[in-house]
C-alpha cells in the first residue's frame, strides 16, 4: 500500500470516528475504534496464515455465501482442530475461534445479529485469556461494552455496536489491510485521537516529528555517531511508553529483526492496554516484547528490582517522553533507592530528574538515552542543580537540544532533548539551539523532514553553526555553575549590518538632489497657477 493510501484509510477511519460517536468524549470512542481495528488486524493475520497451513483444504465458499471458511473447516474437521491451533500457536503465536474473527463478527453487524455484543464480548475475553501463548489479561478492560455510552439497554447498544462495526468494516473495504496498512493508520488515529483530547494527550502520544529525532539518536554508534547506524540492538526500553509510538519508530529504523527485545513502562491502564495492541499490530510477536503497567518512580517492575548488580537488566538505547514537572512523593527510603544514591533526589515539585536517573540506571555502559524534558532541567537551582552537576561531571551529558515551542499537544512550552551516556568519547558538550527552526501550524507547530535531517546531522556529525550548534568544553560550563541554559553558550542575536559611510553619504547627495528637482518643478507649476512658490 502507498503512503498516500496509508493516509487516506487513516482519514476515512478518522472520519467514520467523528461521525458515529455523537455525543461520546472522544477518549471514549477512542478505544472501542482501535479495539476493532485491532481485532481486525488478529483476525486477517490469523485467516491468511490459516489458509497458507491448509492450503487446499481451506474452503471455497461460493461468493453469496456469507460463512466463514475457517468456521466451515473447523465444523468439517472437528478432531482436527486441536493439531491444527498447536500448529498456529507456533507459527502465528496466537488462536482465534472461527466465531470471534472479525469476518464473523462484521457478518452479524450487517444483519443486525442481536447476539454481536455477547459475542464480541466473548470474543475479547477468549483472545484475553486463551489466544496467546503469554498472558494479554486485561487487554480490553477499559472497554465497556455494557456502557451506558452506548445506548440505555442491551438491544440499544447492541444496535449502535452494529453501526460502528459495520461503518469500520466499510472503510476498510476499500484498502488493502495488510500489517503496514493498518498499524500506520491505528498510530494516525491514535494521533487525531490526542489532538481532540488536549492536554491529556500527553499521557499517551509522542509526536511523529519528535519521535524520529530520539528514534535516530539511539540507534546511531554511541561512541562514533558518524559511522551510521548500529547493525542491532539487543534491547530497547521506554519506561513512560504511552501507546508505544517511539519503541516501534525505533523498531522501524532498525528494521524487523534489527532488536532483540522491546520492553515498555506505563502506568495509565488504557494507555497500558493500547501500547500492547500496537505492539501487536505492528508485526511485533507477543514474544518481542514485554510492556509492564505499573509505577515508574516506584519501580514496581519485578525485573527491574535484580539485588545482585551483576545481573541488572540493562539496555542498548532508551528512549523517553515523561510527563513534565510531575509532582510525586519520594520517601526517605527512597534516598537510598539504588538509582538515586550517587545523584540526589528530584524535588517534591518537579519528577524531571528522577526519571532521567530511573532511565539513566538501567543504560548499558555503551548504550545511548535520549529523554525529553521541560528546559528547567538546564537552569534550576537546588537538589536539581546538584544532580546536573554531578552528571556533567562524571562526563554523561553528551548533547544538548532545545526545540520550538508549542510542539505538543499537552503544552505549549518550549522543550529540549537531553542525550546521555555513561562513556561518551568528546569532553565537552554539544548544544543545537533548534528553537527557531519549524514551520508554524494552526494547533501546533511542525518539525519538517528537513528540520530533522538537519538536527540529526548536527548531532552525529557534531558539526558546529553560527547561531545554531556549537561545542562547548567543561571549562566554560564550569564557569557558567554547570547551568545548561541553551541561550548561555549559543547566541541568538541577529548581529547589526555595517554601515559603508561613504556609500551612504552618496545616497544622500542623490536624495538631496531629487528634492531640489522636485521642488523646482513644483514651484513652476505653483507659478504658472499664480500662487506662492515654496520657500
Amino acid at each position: 500500500m502507498t503512503e498516500q493510501n496509508q493516509k487516506q484509510l487513516g482519514k476515512t477511519l478518522w472520519a467514520i470516528a467523528d461521525q458515529l460517536r455523537g455525543a461520546m468524549d472522544a477518549d471514549d470512542f477512542r478505544d472501542y475504534m482501535l479495539s476493532f481495528l485491532f481485532l481486525r488486524y488478529l483476525s486477517d493475520n490469523y485467516e491468511t496464515a490459516a489458509k497458507k497451513e491448509l492450503g487446499s483444504d481451506y474452503p471455497k465458499l461460493a461468493g453469496d455465501d456469507n460463512r466463514v471458511p475457517l468456521a466451515v473447516w473447523y465444523a468439517d474437521n472437528a478432531a482436527d482442530v486441536p493439531a491444527f491451533e498447536k500448529q498456529m500457536r507456533r507459527k502465528v503465536h496466537y488462536v482465534i475461534k472461527p466465531e470471534y474473527l472479525w469476518s464473523s463478527v462484521a457478518h452479524m453487524a450487517r444483519t443486525q445479529h442481536a447476539g454481536l455484543l455477547n459475542t464480541l464480548q466473548d470474543g475479547f475475553k477468549y483472545i484475553e485469556t486463551e489466544s496467546f501463548q503469554s498472558t494479554f489479561g486485561g487487554l480490553f478492560s477499559e472497554i465497556d461494552l455494557g456502557s451506558p455510552k452506548l445506548g440505555k439497554g442491551y438491544t440499544e447498544r447492541n444496535a449502535k455496536l452494529c453501526v460502528v462495526i459495520l461503518k469500520i468494516a466499510e472503510g476498510l473495504a476499500d484498502f488493502s489491510t495488510g500489517v503496514d496498512a493498518l498499524g500506520d493508520a491505528y498510530e494516525y488515529l491514535i494521533g487525531q485521537f490526542a489532538a481532540g483530547s488536549g492536554k491529556k494527550a500527553g499521557e499517551f502520544y509522542t509526536p511523529q516529528h519528535i519521535s524520529d529525532i530520539l528514534s535516530a539518536i539511539v540507534t546511531l554508534d554511541s561512541q562514533e555517531p558518524r559511522t551510521g547506524v548500529k547493525p542491532r540492538l539487543d534491547s530497547v526500553m521506554d519506561f513512560a511508553c504511552g501507546s508505544g509510538s517511539l519503541l516501534l519508530n525505533v523498531r522501524k529504523r532498525m528494521g524487523p529483526h534489527g532488536i532483540g527485545k522491546i520492553y515498555g513502562q506505563e502506568k495509565n491502564i488504557t494507555t497500558y492496554n493500547l501500547a500492547r495492541m500496537n505492539m501487536l499490530l505492528h508485526g511485533v510477536k507477543d514474544t518481542e516484547f514485554e510492556i509492564f503497567h505499573g509505577d515508574t518512580l516506584a519501580n514496581d517492575w519485578d525485573m527491574l528490582r535484580e539485588p545482585n548488580p551483576a545481573k541488572k537488566p540493562a539496555f542498548d538505547a532508551i528512549v523517553a517522553n515523561p510527563p513534565f514537572s510531575y509532582r510525586w512523593e519520594p520517601n526517605e527510603a527512597m534516598a537510598d533507592d539504588v538509582r538515586f544514591k550517587s545523584h540526589g533526589l528530584a524535588p517534591k515539585s518537579a519528577a524531571d530528574f528522577a526519571f532521567l536517573l530511573h532511565g539513566f540506571h538501567f543504560l548499558k555502559d555503551e548504550g545511548v538515552m535520549a529523554i525529553i524534558l521541560p528546559h528547567g532541567v538546564l537552569f534550576r537551582g537546588g537538589a536539581e542543580e546538584r544532580i546536573r552537576t554531578k552528571l556533567l561531571k562524571d562526563g554523561h551529558i553528551d548533547t544538548v537540544i532545545g526545540l520550538p515551542a508549542n510542539l505538543f499537544y499537552s503544552t505549549g512550552i518550549p522543550v529540549c532533548i537531553l542525550v546521555l551516556k555513561k562513556c561518551k568519547k568528546p569532553d565537552d558538550v554539544l548544544f543545537i539551539n533548534a528553537a527557531e527552526h519549524f514551520a508554524k501550524g494552526k494547533r501546533q507547530n511542525q518539525l519538517t523532514d528537513e528540520h530533522i535531517a538537519k538536527i540529526i546531522k548536527t548531532y552525529q556529525y557534531r558539526e558546529e553553526e553560527g547561531r545554531y550548534s556549537r561545542r562547548v568544553e567543561m571549562a566554560e560550563i564550569e564557569k557558567n555553575d554547570f547551568n545548561l541554559n541553551i541561550s548561555r553558550y549559543i547566541s541568538t542575536a541577529v548581529s547589526e549590518a555595517e554601515i559603508d559611510l561613504d556609500e551612504t553619504h552618496q545616497e544622500l547627495i542623490e536624495v538631496e538632489k531629487a528634492i531640489a528637482a522636485a521642488k523646482e518643478k513644483h514651484n513652476a507649476f505653483l507659478k504658472e497657477l499664480g500662487l506662492k512658490p515654496l520657500p
